[in-house]
């Protein structure tokens, strides 16, 4: 087989390696001079920096060396010659105010006993915690040794305690005084360690650098410099002094370099990095072209497997309003094909009689959308199938725009809506048949209310019918007398049966009708009928509580009837096993709320509503009663609920807050004049009934 003959792909895995070996290398050529080019310059700054504290160690130790030997000078001529207690005081005391360093100045004798002592002005005396004579020791030895060299003597330095727990770290100096005619005495001067630092330091060296007076294992005894070393750079050396030695050590507060410590490192690691970028901007560059290939590619087949796996119709069209795209599911919508679709003008789902009327919408719409270049809001229109067959959509349109931000069209997202409509007609029959269900529950419990009711006038009636065939038997004057009476007795009891008949029949033959303006006292008085016929059952005495004028309400008539008898049937019910019969009391109020609502209250004196039943109290078919549905107080507030009002619960309250027994169901409706019912809710009075 020839090379040539080799497939294309299977020879560009070697060029794309070869490629990738020359830019790895070059990269990393490239961080291998970055790398040691800092750290040359980094190892640079750390030469500087070390070289800086060296030089500061011996100016310093030269500097103690010159404060030391001053010191010695000044204090011999304070010993030239003998002077007098007072004359020797005040001599002492210029050098002490001349000198910080030193601490106390004493004149001793041949005993190393104490004669005259000068303590600093500027401090508390040093010996004044422990006494001179407990810490001699190192003194003394120094006073020895300059006896027998004949020279000035510096003692080991020692550790004096002070007030508040603290203390100094001094050495004695002490300088012999001889005198032929009697014997030797002696000059001792007490220096402090840290004062002798400090007046060898200047300020700036002070403020970048720590310098301290140590032992041979490291412990610092005196330090002087605002900042603490870092321990990074340190120098040491060693000062030797007459009967003594201290070793100065140096450090400096600066810590490692850091990664750019000046501006031509700075410069130089600047473009070695933006040498790196720019190569690997180059890098992006080579590779990108391929990567923008593949990208497309796979944008294209995500977009069009997105579009076709979509449920919604798109739909595409130009500035002139002819399609240019459509997606499967707006062709499966309206089952026309895409060739069927494609630069149409008037499309083919549109309904024949409705073009004209369409097109001219069209301009409209598209026309607005071009001047203002806003998203439309969804509308709903009317399509039309390849079948003839039409079907409500929802549209929703926006400017189609090109990568130049120019507009090229319109892009719409269109939703069939027939399955929603079909549920929502099946969802208000199903309501219309819970209604209808829930009132023959009523009717069947306002059945057994008139068999009891009818049970009185029926049995009046037949009494005064047997009495009056017996009075039938013997006529006379008084008896044709007791027999009218009986026979109009028995016609007022007939009535009496009628009208409740006629209440019944009334309610039930009553069909729904369309809202209406109507008194809040007219919707009580239609249901007052009913209410009083279970309320004289129970021995419940009914209450109402209406303002005067009473308040006018846009209701339903028949639908709000059937809520108010279900409300007052619940409350009388809820009284009539637990409640004594003297409190049997069913209020019906009514109020103005919020000037464009009327509230009704139906306050009983039961025994409350129990916390587990309060969060099911409203759930349909949730029922407390083994005769009930569970459908009226579902029903109640969903009708409500319709008129743009709320149906709710709470425990009965007195006016000043406090728990009553009892329940109030309270619902509100749209008053028919805000403004009226304002002016109306001024008058005073209120009426009040009671039954």
């Amino acid at each position: 087989m020839s090379t040539s003959s080799i497939p294309l792909r299977l020879r560009r895995p070697p060029r794309r390696v070869r490629r990738a070996l020359l830019w790895a290398t070059l990269v990393a050529l490239l961080l291998v001079a970055q790398t040691l080019l800092v750290l040359l310059t980094l190892n640079y700054e750390s030469v500087r920096a070390q070289e800086r504290v060296e030089d500061l160690a011996g100016e310093v130790t030269a500097q103690l060396r010159r404060n030391m030997q001053r010191s010695v000078q000044t204090l011999q001529a304070l010993a030239w010659h003998e002077p007098s207690p007072e004359r020797w005081r005040a001599e002492a005391g210029d050098l002490l105010r001349g000198r910080h360093e030193l601490l106390r100045v004493e004149r001793r004798n041949s005993q190393f006993e104490v004669d005259e002592a000068m303590d600093s002005p500027y401090r508390t005396p040093i010996f004044n915690q422990l006494p001179r004579t407990s810490m001699g020791i190192e003194a003394e030895l120094a006073c020895t040794g300059a006896r027998r060299a004949g020279t000035p003597m510096f003692s080991r330095t020692y550790f004096v305690p002070q007030v508040g727990g603290t203390g100094l770290e001094v050495l004695d100096l002490c300088i012999p005084i001889a005198n032929a005619t009697r014997a030797p005495q002696y000059l001792v001067a007490t220096l402090a360690l840290g004062g002798l630092l400090e007046e060898a330091m200047s300020p700036e060296q002070g403020r970048v650098h720590e310098v301290s007076f140590v032992e041979g294992d490291g412990t610092r005894l005196a330090r002087a410099g605002v900042p603490r070393g870092a321990g990074v750079y340190q120098a040491q050396r060693v000062l030797d002094l007459p009967g003594s030695s201290l070793v100065v050590r140096v450090d400096s507060a600066e810590g490692s370099p850091r990664l750019i410590p000046n501006l031509a490192t700075a410069l130089v690691l600047g473009l070695s990095l933006a040498l790196f970028g720019v190569v690997l901007l180059l890098l992006r560059d080579v590779r990108k072209r391929a990567r923008a290939e593949s990208a497309l590619a796979e944008a294209l087949a995500f977009r069009k497997a997105m579009e076709d796996s979509l449920i919604t119709g798109l739909r595409a069209r130009d500035l002139e309003g002819r399609i240019t795209y459509v997606n499967p599911a707006f062709c499966a919508m309206v089952g026309f094909g895409p060739d069927e679709l494609m630069h149409t003008n008037p499309p083919a789902y549109w309904p024949t009689d409705r073009v004209e009327e369409y097109r001219v919408r069209q301009q409209a719409r598209l026309g607005a959308v071009r001047d203002r270049g806003e998203i439309q809001q969804g509308f709903e229109t009317e399509f039309m199938r390849k079948n003839g067959e039409r079907f409500p959509v929802m549209i929703y349109e926006a400017p189609l725009v090109d990568t130049l931000g120019k507009q090229k069209g319109w892009m719409s997202a269109v939703l069939d809506m027939s399955a929603q409509r079909r549920v929502e007609e099946l969802s208000r029959q199903q309501q219309d048949r819970l209604q209808a269900t829930a009132r023959l529950a009523t009717v069947g419990e306002m059945a057994s209310l008139l068999s009891h009711e009818l049970n009185q006038p029926l049995s009046a009636i037949a009494s005064y019918a047997t009495g009056s065939l017996n009075l039938m038997e013997e006529p006379d004057e008084q008896t044709l007398g007791m027999l009218k009476q009986g026979l109009s007795r028995i016609a007022e009891q007939a009535e009496r049966a009628g009208r409740v008949i006629k209440s019944v029949h009334d309610f039930v033959r009553r069909r729904e009708q369309a809202r209406e303006a109507i008194s809040a006292s007219q919707l009580i008085d239609a249901v007052m009928p009913l209410v009083r016929l279970q309320a004289r059952k129970s021995g419940t005495r009914i209450e109402l509580d209406i303002p005067t004028p009473p308040p006018r309400v846009l209701a339903d008539r028949t639908m709000v009837e059937q809520v108010l008898l279900n409300l007052t049937r619940n409350g009388i019910q809820a009284m009539e096993s637990s409640t004594p019969l003297a409190q049997r009391v069913l209020t019906i109020r009514v109020r103005q709320a919020q000037g464009r609502w009327v509230s009704f209250s139906v306050l009983d004196a039961g025994p409350g509503i129990a916390p587990e039943v309060a969060g099911r109290l409203f759930t349909p078919f949730f029922t407390t009663r083994s005769e009930g549905m569970g459908l009226g107080l579902s029903l109640c507030r969903t009708v409500i609920e319709q008129h743009g009002g709320a149906l709710d619960f709470h425990a009965r309250t007195a006016a000043d807050g406090s728990p009553l027994q009892g329940t109030e169901f309270l619902f509100t409706l749209p008053a028919t004049d805000p403004s009226r019912m304002r002016s109306e809710a001024s008058a005073p009075g209120t009426e009040t009934a009671a039954s």
